[in-house]
């Protein structure tokens, strides 16, 4: 019989330094915990990281619920930095390249699907 509901339920997370070669500012740590995949494409968990600055690129659709602290987003094209608090959610899609700043020490849960 196929499962079509899955219960999250935490578990181990794995925690790591933003890579230098991304890092705008601060030592930054970021802690990922997974908890669903599937076919290599989905994947559902949850997500944190201490106060810092680093770039990012986007090749994938992520939906983020943040659950504490405050973050910050910058598009490299030029567009408004974005502020996101405890309770926000948003959608970052494909192609998005910019500045990720935690402004706070935050946790988000997450949903990020490759095409």
């Amino acid at each position: 019989m196929s499962v079509r509901v899955h219960q999250l339920v935490g578990g181990a997370g794995e925690s790591n330094p933003i890579a230098a070669d991304r890092l705008v500012e601060g030592a930054p740590i970021e802690m990922t915990t997974l908890e669903y995949e599937r076919d290599g494409k989905t994947f559902v968990g949850e997500w944190s990281a201490t106060i810092g600055a680093w770039r990012v690129r986007y090749d994938e659709w992520e939906f983020c619920h943040m659950l504490e602290g405050i973050c910050e987003l910058t598009a490299d094209d030029g567009g408004e930095t974005k502020r996101f608090n405890a309770g926000d959610s948003f959608v970052i899609e494909p192609g998005f390249v910019g500045v990720w700043r935690v402004i706070a020490p935050m946790k988000k849960r997450f949903v990020i699907r490759y095409a």
